[in-house]
């Protein structure tokens, strides 16, 4: 296993919407362990393949169970209701934090690694993580859910400064 470069805010990979994965083959289900060792070295609960470079619609959830981490391979979200906000930070704009609001419960639809289909229902903050990273294979970013005042007021804050030199440290759930 090996952990890959988290890719910031501004690479162009974070805007562009994954391929779907054809097949389970050894080279993605290495991508998908090296994916969780840089979700863990990350100190993230989630990564989208495209936040490494990989643009296939593909994720990794820590899903606090002793699993390491779950794969999701081209998740769907099939149903959703409620709403709930709540604060976001994202391993792909260090130390920004930002209150998302999302829908408070999910089913989402996808593969797991061995090209098995399967329906995960979640709440909460893992219903959070899924439709946050689901986002990043649509090339959407946190950032984009935000009020328009507040999305920019974040921009002009990152051009002018870039991230904060303390992100590893910040506070805050980093998906």
């Amino acid at each position: 296993m090996a952990v890959l470069e988290v890719r910031l805010y501004g690479d162009p990979v974070l805007r562009r919407r994954a391929a779907p994965v054809r097949e389970v083959t050894p080279e993605i289900e290495s991508w998908l362990s090296d994916m969780v060792e840089t979700m863990h070295t990350e100190v993230g609960i989630g990564l989208a393949a495209t936040q490494v470079g990989i643009e296939l619609r593909m994720l990794v959830i820590d899903e606090g169970r002793g699993m390491g981490g779950r794969a999701y391979l081209n998740p769907v979200i099939v149903e959703q209701g409620g709403e709930q906000v709540g604060e976001e930070g994202c391993l792909s704009l260090p130390g920004i934090f930002a209150d998302v609001r999302r829908a408070e419960w999910v089913v989402v639809g996808a593969m797991d690694r061995t090209g098995a289909s399967f329906r995960r229902r979640a709440s909460g903050l893992l219903a959070r993580v899924l439709q946050h990273e689901i986002d990043h294979l649509d090339g959407i970013l946190f950032i984009d859910r935000l009020d328009k005042v507040t999305r920019d007021r974040l921009k002009r804050q990152i051009k002018r400064e870039g991230f904060p030199a303390e992100a590893a440290a910040a506070g805050g759930v980093r998906l």
